[in-house]
């Protein structure tokens, strides 16, 4: 059986009953170069443990099982479940996790499953829950990398660069927990059914050490603070922050004192520019 070949598919699905659930983004892919380049792009070998997101009907999960140690893959939707038996029973280096990824605790599901093994996260996303998958995988620091497919837009928002439009808070949030990657776009005729966007897939390499020398929590209510209301200058948006602890001119002198003009914008500035705003902003609170 192939698992992208659309006959295949319909009769697959059309045995077990299954129908498409809008609420939980189901897409399923039709083109057998995708699931075999997200895979690729994964860097796996035998001595890596995978963890796969929404494995559908799992072309991906055949690809990830073909090339990694382990597979543990979390599906939500249980009428999937009769279906993977069928479509990667088969292989017994894949295990399949009925259940939500946000209510698992990943650093356990990962140190119950992939003891002797790299842990990697790989996962065709769907768009609704994007954002906070990808927050869940990088926070809990337990993966090498991870690649997903994403919905283009999000994907150019996390890889973006300052000065450009698509960057802002989560853009710094992503590119200080990893490197990040933009590795190639797959258009919607490519799903069924198709999606009204297209996709790109993106790599995450997690870094060692922090890119900056500031404590996090400082670091990012910085950066809520300066994203917060986009169209503000940093000055204006750190006063409605701050304003009840710093009075405008003195956080006119926090920027002067890190080399910022009074008209910088946020989205100016990367993590380092942060991280010394930071450092500034709270040796005057």
């Amino acid at each position: 059986m192939d698992l992208t070949n659309l006959s295949d598919i319909k009769a697959l699905l059309a045995r077990h009953g299954f129908h498409f659930s809008k609420s939980m983004g189901q897409n399923f892919l039709i083109e057998d170069w995708v699931p075999r380049d997200i895979a690729h792009s994964a860097q796996l070998d035998e001595s890596c443990g995978v963890l796969e997101i929404g494995p559908g009907i799992g072309p991906l999960t055949v690809q990830l099982a073909q090339q990694a140690g382990k597979v543990v893959s979390v599906e939500l939707d249980r009428s999937l479940l009769p279906i993977l038996e069928e479509t990667v029973g088969s292989y017994d280096n894949v295990e399949i996790v009925p259940g939500d990824v946000m209510k698992l605790n990943i650093p356990q599901l990962v140190e119950e499953k992939f003891q002797g093994l790299t842990p990697m996260a790989c996962a065709n996303l769907p768009y609704n829950i994007t954002t906070p998958v990808i927050t869940l995988l990088l926070e809990s620091g337990c993966f090498r990398r991870v690649t997903v497919m994403i919905q283009r837009e999000v994907a150019r928002r996390i890889c973006a660069q300052p000065g450009t439009s698509d960057f802002g808070a989560f853009s710094l949030f992503c590119q200080y927990h990893a490197v990040c990657e933009y590795l190639f776009e797959v258009p919607a005729q490519c799903f069924l059914p198709a999606p009204k966007v297209t996709s790109a897939v993106i790599g995450m390499t997690l870094r060692d050490t922090p890119p900056v020398d500031c404590p996090p929590k400082q670091l990012f209510s910085v950066i809520r603070a300066a994203f917060a209301q986009r169209r503000k200058t940093l000055l204006n948006a750190l006063s409605s922050a701050y304003g009840s602890q710093l009075s405008k001119e003195q956080l006119r002198d926090v920027l002067t004192e890190c080399g910022f003009a009074e008209t910088v914008r946020g989205e100016q500035l990367g993590l380092e520019e942060f991280s010394r705003l930071a450092h500034t902003l709270y040796s005057h609170m």
